[in-house]
């Protein structure tokens, strides 16, 4: 066994223990060490020598706890928003604009849809982006213009009267 190795082993217990504080689940505890450990591994040569490893492996544990808990509460916005689950609040006229904006969003070529959801909703750097998709940075941003520019420009396209405070009526 390495350095490393009997680093990671002898923190396991302390960190599967702060990991269920934070997550509640034993499930998720086990797979948010488990991403704390792989982080750990590829970014042991990148860590400063002479550090302390405990600390350093628990703030690696907290950020990617974080990470994860922006991604689920912009996937679940997005979860929602495509399933139509609008919850109670959500009126006639808000499902109505977002089936809209999510027909607008269908419209546009799958390189744009794919960009717009990685930075837009997933949070991605437009570094994690570009090893994401194996293409430039530079790509990344002029794709990532294009497409917000396509998109306002579908946005643009809407007709008035939908823009328009019409009301509805109940035909019974």
């Amino acid at each position: 066994m390495n350095e490393l190795d009997s680093v990671i082993v002898d923190q396991l217990p302390s960190l599967r223990r702060f990991a269920l504080s934070l997550t509640r689940t034993p499930y998720d505890a086990d797979d948010l060490v488990q991403g704390t450990v792989e982080k750990a591994i590829l970014g042991w040569q990148q860590r400063q020598r002479g550090g302390a490893v405990r600390p350093w492996l628990f703030s690696i544990l907290y950020r990617h706890f974080i990470d994860g808990q922006r991604r689920a509460g912009r996937f679940k916005k997005l979860m929602q928003l495509f399933s139509g689950d609008e919850g109670e609040t959500a009126t006639l006229e808000q499902q109505l604009e977002e089936d809209h904006s999510l027909a607008l969003f269908a419209r546009l070529p799958e390189q744009q849809r794919s960009i717009l959801v990685l930075v837009s909703v997933e949070g991605m750097s437009y570094q994690e982006v570009s090893e994401a998709l194996d293409i430039p940075m530079g790509t990344v941003m002029s794709r990532l213009s294009r497409a917000r520019q396509a998109y306002r420009q579908l946005l643009e396209e809407v007709p008035a009267q939908s823009n328009a405070k019409g009301r509805l009526r109940v035909i019974r």
